[in-house]
């Protein structure tokens, strides 16, 4: 099974969503985000944190693909900015 980084690097998105995904990131606040996110209660760790956000990134770029009308963008981009910021925390904290 692939590690939750090799999952995150092999993402192929537009490059409007990364992108803006990217500026979002440099000011991810994960408390806030999270529980926005992923509901109330305790915050997972971050590698769990990144598996759940797969999964809604997953289905919301599948309802983006369909042109389903429950789509929108603003929250397709705060789980995209919630994945990279969780994924900084995961890199800095394998690297210390």
């Amino acid at each position: 099974m692939q590690d939750v980084l090799s999952r995150l690097a092999a993402l192929r998105r537009p490059r409007l969503l990364v992108r803006t995904a990217r500026i979002g990131a440099s000011t991810y606040a994960r408390s806030q985000s999270l529980h926005r996110l992923l509901g109330y209660g305790s915050l997972p760790n971050s590698t769990a944190a990144i598996l759940k956000l797969l999964d809604l990134e997953y289905d919301l770029n599948d309802r983006r693909l369909s042109g389903d009308a429950a789509y929108t963008m603003a929250r397709h981009i705060d789980v995209l900015i919630a994945l990279m910021g969780e994924a900084n925390l995961l890199r800095h904290s394998k690297a210390a």
